[in-house]
């Protein structure tokens, strides 16, 4: 059994994205390399729209969501971010937009797209935030108007990037995985474990989805011939209260994403 102390407590930090001033060069050229490769493994896919998650909840997949999109934005493609975890939304902080109205009332015929969409948050990005936490988010994102919605918006977006909660804590992302290409999972650097990923992995394939690649964060990257080192982490907090019990025993530095 793991030593307590060796059990890492999470600590609250900032969300940071690639529209926030001061981003590391290294941390924007990592993204623009992800961006090439996503674009190639999406290039064989019938769909753009494709969901970013994690195994578990502090793994950074709202982070890399977010920033995925601005990356590809930048790219000059039209981009939407919808916010899928209408369990516990981030995406709202991320981007620093008013959450009372979002995918939750759009999809429950309160609000019409028009009236929930963020245009313009970045130069060919737009956002749509959860909206107000509803009672029945899986039943939600598998019902026949959230398939209509993805649909009918992917005839003017480029891509759709979808923030969903986490594979092994619930199964809200899987009931999206006829609409959308494939998942994008992120991974912590001293913190996911290769279990709950292949966990993760193997309910994504069981449900028939598509993986379409794996980010691992947090790592730190020697600058080379220099000898310095660059940190590529962000720090988060964001806590899930889904019922489910999970600890993490690694070394290193007190640093778990929240997203």
């Amino acid at each position: 059994m793991a030593d307590t102390a060796s059990r890492k407590t999470p600590q609250r930090s900032v969300r940071k994205t690639l529209l926030d001033g001061n981003v590391a060069f290294q941390v924007t050229e990592a993204y623009k390399n992800l961006r090439t490769n996503l674009t190639f493994a999406l290039s064989t896919k019938n769909s753009k729209v494709f969901a970013v998650s994690s195994a578990m909840a502090g793994e950074g997949k709202s982070t890399l969501a977010a920033n995925t999109a601005i990356a590809m934005a930048e790219a000059e493609n039209k981009v939407l971010v919808i916010d899928c975890d209408l369990r516990k939304p981030v995406q709202h902080k991320m981007f620093k937009l008013n959450n009372t109205r979002g995918l939750s009332t759009l999809l429950g015929g309160i609000h019409s797209f028009k009236e929930v969409v963020n245009e313009g948050v970045a130069e060919n990005l737009d956002v749509i935030t959860c909206g107000p936490i509803p009672p029945n988010p899986s039943e939600l994102l598998s019902s026949d108007k959230m398939k209509v919605l993805l649909e009918e918006l992917s005839k003017y977006y480029d891509y759709i990037v979808l923030d969903t909660p986490p594979i092994n804590i619930v199964t809200d992302a899987l009931t999206l995985i006829d609409s959308i290409a494939g998942f994008l999972l992120t991974v912590k650097h001293r913190v996911s474990t290769y279990d709950t990923l292949g966990v993760a992995i193997e309910s994504i394939k069981m449900a028939n989805g598509s993986i379409l690649g794996v980010v691992i964060n947090s790592v730190e990257v020697s600058s080379g011939k220099y000898g310095g080192k660059y940190n590529y982490r962000y720090k988060y907090r964001y806590k899930y209260n889904y019922n489910y019990n999970y600890n993490y025993t690694y070394g290193g530095p007190d640093d778990t994403d929240d997203d």
